[in-house]
């Protein structure tokens, strides 16, 4: 003897059912951009090169520390120097401290979307974010937010810190710097 069961699904439960679904996660896309934190030319070292960067979902960012003990840290367009927040806030820590050349290890994080990312240094030795060491990543190029009025904003501000412990990161990998 064979049982048949019938299953009716109301519209909500179908609806909930569908949301349930986890979304695809951001595929790797093999692309690098590297970035250097720190220069020995640009802005009495305080400067991020490239400082404005496209990319798109799944490339990889790859931070580069020179002297002077820079960080990455992910902020707002409206609250320049200031820690975004939050679980997927992206920071780096002072984890890449180096007296000459590049630091032995690098900051890697995968773009997640094309929203922009706008981040600055948090050594408030030297008060590196209000001197302009800050970039963007997937600037709305349509918009009146621009790096350049980040960094305008950034002049009167204080610098905060994402964490109470300086080597504590976040959603990147410390990983080897590897020369190319």
């Amino acid at each position: 003897m064979v049982a048949i069961t019938s299953i009716t699904l109301s519209a909500a439960t179908l609806i909930s059912l569908t949301t349930a679904i986890p979304a695809q996660p951001v595929r790797s896309t093999g692309v690098i951009h590297r970035v250097f934190a720190g220069s020995t030319t640009a802005n009495n070292g305080l400067h991020f090169e490239p400082e404005n960067v496209v990319a798109e979902p799944g490339d990889l960012m790859e931070f580069h520390f020179l002297p002077k003990a820079h960080t990455f840290v992910q902020s707002s367009f409206d609250k320049p120097c200031e820690p975004l927040g939050g679980d997927n806030a992206i920071f780096s820590g002072f984890n890449f401290n180096t007296t000459a050349g590049e630091a032995p290890n690098v900051f890697t994080f995968m773009v997640p979307d094309k929203n922009p990312i706008w981040y600055y240094c948090s050594q408030p030795n030297g008060n590196h974010c209000q001197k302009g060491m800050s970039g963007v990543i997937n600037q709305n190029f349509n918009s009146n937010k621009t790096l350049a009025k980040y960094k305008d904003n950034a002049v009167n501000t204080v610098t905060k810190q994402p964490s109470t412990d300086p080597l504590a990161s976040q959603v990147g990998m410390i990983l080897p710097n590897v020369p190319l």
